[in-house]
């Protein structure tokens, strides 16, 4: 089977790569590409030296997931944080923060942000199946 490279639909699901969404620097809307409706969702693209603006949200506290590249965030405490390739961090609505590329190579950062609290565990399996079945 073929690697998903563009944006395909399908009975109740959406995929699609990130190179799909966008060929520039900014942000990819994986959101509006995907059809994401319980949260907000995007992939932002960074050149190398590029430091974004300080921002902080109203309401939606958001989760950055570093796939590729090194970022370093401050925040308004003074804090700082550097991330590498699988590294998370999640900031308070309310919190400054700034987002930069301290490496040699592009960063790509998906981001995910939310607010009003976790749904909790309510995956179900068909009768018969387990739940996590191996391959």
């Amino acid at each position: 089977m073929d690697e998903v490279r563009e944006v395909t639909q399908g009975d109740g699901y959406a995929a699609g790569h990130i190179d799909a969404m966008g060929d520039q620097y900014g942000f990819r809307k994986v959101r509006r590409a995907l059809g994401v409706t319980a949260f907000g969702v995007n992939v932002i693209v960074m050149p190398p030296g590029y430091a974004g603006p300080s921002h902080w949200h109203e309401e939606q506290e958001e989760t950055y997931f570093v796939h590729s590249g090194h970022a370093e965030f401050e925040f308004a405490d003074g804090g700082k944080v550097a991330l590498g390739p699988g590294a998370v961090v999640r900031v308070d609505a309310q919190t400054r923060r700034r987002m930069s590329n301290v490496g040699d190579e592009d960063l790509v950062v998906f981001i995910a942000g939310g607010k009003d609290g976790y749904v909790g565990r309510d995956g179900r399996a068909p009768e018969g199946e387990e739940r996590v079945q191996r391959t």
